[in-house]
């Protein structure tokens, strides 16, 4: 038998946006939906009519309408596959539809100033817009246009938020590694993307001593001979200042940019680069994953909205690097209304109780991270419920290297953070920017499974001789295409 560790309840099931969708496909479209897995198989044979299904449902808003769905080349193929032709629209317009006085659109915290004991710091809707607007601005000032290049080395803070939202805003393309990467492997990635634009800053934190990159940054702004401009950030040290200051602008100065039109987004066709992700290959080399606007724009409303359930007013975070894909996944809490929660900094400094004290401190209520790190709170001991309150907890998400997680992690997270959460564990790839297989509000959580294929995503595991199997190893692949 099956060890059901959660169930949903009817309040949680019938509230949930995935429920909400197959009311409104019954209502629509005239489709009765009386199990998950139904709906999962028209998603993936029906793909024009789902995926035009998920546009209507979501309001996508576009600039010209499109004229076809989808259009497979003739052999098939899923290489060449086109979505919504003729649609143009803007992947950061659609998170600023979610703008509000009700709710902050971030929160967040930083290693570097636990020792203060700071509060939370937190960025309003309308101070966020003004930055954008500034941002975006001061790149088209600087002849930034659709299509180029722009790249950062920022850590997890609002900066790189408003970074890549400006940079989404005039339909230029985002390129972004973390600052603990070596300039080498630095190097590899962005001479590949070719940037025009470098966010960089001084330095950042990690497990609390402070790390020096001014050096380093400025060696690879010199070996990027396709930048024209670098934007630099005093992290570290306030008086921190960049040579070269004809090539390089002060991130306050870019700030004080007069954006006199205030936040003007730029219509790009569905198929426009939206932001380039890097994966190591299994020889260590770098590769390169370029994602559309449109295709992360559906793609990740479905993600959000169905599979991990986030609500306009929740308070979503994942923790991550700004080099993981789980960073540009957790970006996308903001299209659905949440806010979202930022922290940079180990997650075990001080100790593994950093990120549970977190959840209390912000009112997290979806809150995600590595499935080692889970593993490791497990194996250390750690009993979060004895210590915190989590009240605002409803899911916890895993995934990562080791996203199949042990059925005794699945027992550790309903005895020792909280009965009644929902411990939403999925598979999540770079090549799709999103998830394969993962959570559902409607289903039960059983010990070392996960619960369902996502909608849309047709992924099997194959044998050697290419046909499906189960309760064996096979490889995962994904046998239709998806816009992302």
């Amino acid at each position: 038998m099956p060890d059901i560790l959660w169930k949903p309840s009817r309040t949680t099931a019938d509230g949930s946006l995935l429920k909400q969708y197959i009311d409104w496909l019954f209502v629509k479209k005239g489709l009765y939906i009386r199990h998950y897995h139904d709906l999962w198989e028209w998603s993936v044979t029906d793909l024009e009519d789902f995926w035009e299904s998920l546009w209507q449902f979501f309001d996508i808003q576009s600039h010209t309408p499109y004229y076809q769905v989808i259009a497979q080349p003739s052999n098939a193929a899923m290489m060449g596959t086109r979505w919504f032709a003729g649609s143009t629209l803007n992947y950061a317009e659609h998170i600023f539809r979610q703008k509000t006085t009700s709710r902050p659109a971030l929160l967040y915290q930083q290693e570097r100033l636990l020792a203060g004991r700071e509060p939370l710091g937190s960025l309003s809707w309308s101070d966020l817009e003004q930055q954008v607007a500034a941002v975006s601005e001061y790149l088209r000032q600087q002849g930034i246009v659709p299509g180029d290049r722009v790249a950062s080395v920022l850590p997890h803070i609002p900066e790189a938020i408003v970074a890549f939202l400006a940079t989404a805003a005039i339909g230029a393309v985002w390129s972004s590694c973390p600052p603990h990467v070596g300039t080498a492997d630095l190097l590899a990635c962005f001479q590949q993307s070719e940037p025009k634009v470098l966010f960089a800053l001084d330095g950042y934190t990690d497990n609390g001593k402070s790390i020096d990159k001014t050096d380093a940054f400025l060696e690879l702004r010199w070996r990027l001979p396709t930048l024209k401009r670098t934007i630099w950030l005093s992290y570290l040290n306030n008086a921190s200042e960049p040579s070269s200051p004809d090539q390089t602008t002060r991130w306050d100065d870019v700030l004080r940019t007069d954006a006199l039109q205030g936040l003007v987004f730029e219509p790009v066709p569905f198929a426009h680069p939206l932001w380039v992700l890097y994966a190591s290959d299994t020889t260590g080399q770098s590769r390169t994953f370029t994602h559309s606007v449109g295709g992360c724009l559906i793609e990740h409303l479905k993600a959000l909205a169905l599979h991990q359930d986030v609500h306009p007013g929740d308070r979503y975070f994942w923790n991550s690097t700004t080099g993981w894909t789980m960073w540009n996944y957790s970006v996308a809490s903001l299209l659905v209304g949440a806010t979202l929660v930022l922290y940079d900094g180990d997650a075990t400094y001080p100790d593994r109780n950093r990120l549970w004290n977190l959840v209390d401190q912000a009112q997290i209520t979806h809150f995600g991270a590595g499935a080692t790190y889970f593993l490791a709170c497990m194996q250390q001991g750690l009993i979060p419920v004895n210590a915190y309150r989590l009240s605002s907890l409803r899911s916890i998400g895993a995934t990562g290297s080791s996203s199949s997680l042990p059925p005794d992690l699945y027992r550790w997270v309903y005895e020792s953070v909280k009965r009644d959460v929902w411990l939403n564990a999925q598979s999540s790839d770079t090549d799709v920017c999103s998830g394969v297989v993962g959570g559902n509000p409607m289903m039960p959580v059983v010990a070392g499974e996960m619960q369902c294929r996502w909608l849309g995503c047709k992924a099997e595991a194959l044998n050697l001789d290419g046909h499906p199997v189960r309760e064996e190893i096979g490889e995962m692949v994904i046998l239709e295409p998806m816009p992302s």
